[in-house]
């Protein structure tokens, strides 16, 4: 089971691309995606919150789900995330994605009401059994106010499907915290952009990571570098990222990410409403981290 995701390296939670009309924009969907695969990346995931799901219909993630499998699963494995606010709903979205082919699922638990622990692995459990998918446990208490703990953990590893961890509490001791506690067991990937060289010495397999949508060789060069044992190289790139690593950690991160994307080459501005593309001084702040950026862009090593 899984064997096509290794549940190691990096994993772009990828931005959904959008016409000046609004409708799924493949042409620039599949240029960024190209620019993923090629830098190495080892899996995409859609349709997270950088990917704004609340705002795409279920047709239109059938049809991001179908586009990216049809196009790239030969290159990477393909994951899209689940987040519903019913059980009944996250059972019907899992088991769509196995009838669709995806490769596996990011599984939230439930959004919108907050869960008890009790309630939260009823939820997650029930989701597990539907499908045979490999799934990716994202735990993000501050964002979502529900914390997969380690008992809840002990349960749900009970299913064979569920293989991995998207570390976001922001505690960077929990990754040692999980790996004692499940061993290879429970593959971790850090889900913080702003702690992502820190987990991976700390001995993360992964990350889930943002800024890649507009840096994918830079992400990828330091996740190789890390487990090439060249932590002073992987530093260095590090350094030079983490001001644009930071535009992630914000309630304006699909912003800030889609115009990190247009000066790359491999995105657009266009988001879809409620969002609104940044204006004024807000814009030209995120604009400012951007260029200043891309003047000292760092030459990247041979690994």
């Amino acid at each position: 089971m899984g064997s096509k995701i290794k549940w190691q390296g990096i994993y772009p939670a990828v931005t959904t691309k959008f016409t000046d009309s609004g409708q799924l924009d493949f042409q620039v969907i599949g240029k960024n995606f190209k620019a993923q695969a090629d830098a190495g990346v080892n899996g995409i995931i859609l349709g997270g919150t950088l990917g704004e799901a609340s705002t795409l219909s279920n047709k239109e993630k059938r049809d991001l789900l179908k586009y990216t499998i049809s196009n790239f699963s030969e290159s990477v494995p393909v994951l899209i995330n689940v987040a519903e606010p019913t059980t009944k709903g996250a059972i019907t979205a899992a088991q769509e994605a196995e009838k669709e082919g995806a490769d596996g699922i990011m599984l939230l638990p439930p959004m919108r009401y907050t869960a008890d622990e009790r309630e939260a692995l009823t939820f997650l459990d029930k989701v597990a059994k539907s499908t045979s998918l490999p799934i990716l446990l994202y735990n993000n208490p501050v964002d979502y106010k529900i914390e997969v703990t380690i008992n809840m953990f002990y349960e749900l590893l009970k299913n064979p499907n569920v293989q991995a961890v998207k570390e976001s509490t922001r505690d960077i001791s929990n990754v040692t915290r999980l790996r004692n506690e499940f061993g290879e067991r429970l593959k971790i990937l850090t889900g913080v952009d702003t702690l992502g060289l820190e987990s991976l010495l700390m001995g993360a397999d992964g990350w889930v990571a943002g800024l890649v949508c507009a840096f994918p060789k830079e992400t990828v060069a330091i996740y190789k570098l890390v487990k090439a044992g060249r932590v002073q190289e992987a530093l260095h790139i590090y350094r030079w990222f983490l001001p644009l690593l930071e535009l992630d950690v914000s309630t304006k991160l699909v912003q800030n990410i889609k115009l990190a994307e247009v000066a790359t080459g491999i995105g657009t501005e266009n988001v879809r409403e409620p969002r609104l593309p940044l204006v004024g001084e807000e814009r030209e702040k995120v604009l400012a981290i951007i260029d200043a950026a891309l003047a000292v862009r760092p030459k990247l090593p041979v690994i």
